[in-house]
C-alpha cells in the first residue's frame, strides 16, 4: 500500500527515502547501490524497500462514492 514512515524492526524513518529510491529503481539502477547511495545499511530496511508493492492505485478504483 503506502510506505511505512519508519522499519517495523528497527524504527529508523524511511518514507522519505522511497520516492527517491522508486524514481532511480525505474531508471534502470540496480537496487542494491541505490539502498546503499542512501543510506540503507540494514537487512529489515533493505527487506522493507524490496518487498514492498505499491497498490494504490488498484485500490483507488474501489473506493466509496
Amino acid at each position: 500500500m503506502i510506505i511505512p514512515i519508519r522499519c517495523f524492526s528497527c524504527g529508523k524513518p524511511v518514507a522519505q527515502l522511497w520516492e527517491e529510491f522508486d524514481k532511480r529503481v525505474k531508471a534502470g539502477e540496480k537496487p542494491k547501490e541505490i539502498m546503499d547511495n542512501l543510506g540503507l545499511k540494514r537487512f529489515c530496511c533493505r527487506a522493507l524497500f524490496m518487498g514492498h508493492v505499491d497498490l494504490m492505485h488498484s485500490i483507488a478504483q474501489f473506493k466509496k462514492a
